[in-house]
């Protein structure tokens, strides 16, 4: 008995570590390596709130200067307190982010968590001034459409900093042209709302990820179960 609940234990926790490693594939926005933390950085460094102001909705644009005022305050004391106060910041602005998009705050992931290949294909384009990064990654019909929202991306891109509804307008069509590179076509009208930042949801989150790994892992579950059953059976 005490053989059997050995050998069932070491299935679940293969199990376990098996779908561990199924790859899921993330957003970025959310990440220590995505544009809104990028942004608190700038803020940082330049002591300008308004680095990061565009992202969130403009009821929370109080809470955000409260939150960047203190931890600017706090953030010289100690080595410790600066990467505290840091943490708090960016975490604050990833949260309020994303509840102006209506997606709960699921934590601030840390740097080097797998993105989605059409959204950092997305960020590349917008840094090169041209699509073909994503030429290859969506449907030749959509091109057209694509290139319309790229193309008004770029228009509003070289806005200044402290133009804050200038900033509001550039993500604006910054989050239109991600969610249509992302296979987003429902015609979601941002403008109805005071800005729609870009975020990528959880939810694309898993459905851009790879299934077969999750398909490998539930027969390596099954697989093991039904040898344990024979074993024992042959006992």
């Amino acid at each position: 008995m005490v053989e059997m609940k050995r050998l069932i234990i070491i299935q679940i926790v293969l199990w376990l570590v098996v779908s561990c490693n199924c790859r899921i594939v993330f957003a970025h926005c959310d990440t220590m390596d995505g544009p809104v933390v990028a942004d608190a950085r700038k803020a940082i460094e330049n002591n300008n709130v308004n680095y990061v102001l565009k992202w969130v909705l403009k009821d929370n644009e109080q809470a955000i200067r409260d939150a960047f005022y203190l931890m600017m305050k706090v953030r010289v004391l100690s080595p410790e307190a600066e990467k505290l106060s840091g943490k708090y910041f960016f975490e604050t602005l990833v949260r309020l982010h994303r509840s102006g998009e209506g997606v709960p705050y699921t934590g601030l992931l840390p740097s080097g968590t797998p993105v989605d290949e059409k959204i950092l294909a997305a960020d590349k384009s917008i840094e090169l001034g041209n699509l073909s990064p994503l030429e290859n990654l969506v449907p030749k019909a959509n091109i057209p459409e694509l290139k319309e929202r790229f193309e008004k991306v770029m228009s509003l891109k070289n806005f200044d900093v402290n133009n804050v509804q200038d900033g509001r307008e550039y993500i604006e069509s910054y989050v239109q042209f991600f969610h249509y590179a992302e296979g987003e076509h429902g015609g979601h009208n941002h403008e109805q709302s005071e800005v729609k930042n870009h975020d990528h949801s959880l939810a694309n989150e898993v459905s851009q990820s790879d299934p077969i790994p999750w398909v490998l892992c539930g027969i390596f579950f099954i697989t093991s179960l039904l040898f344990s059953i024979l074993y024992f059976r042959n006992k």
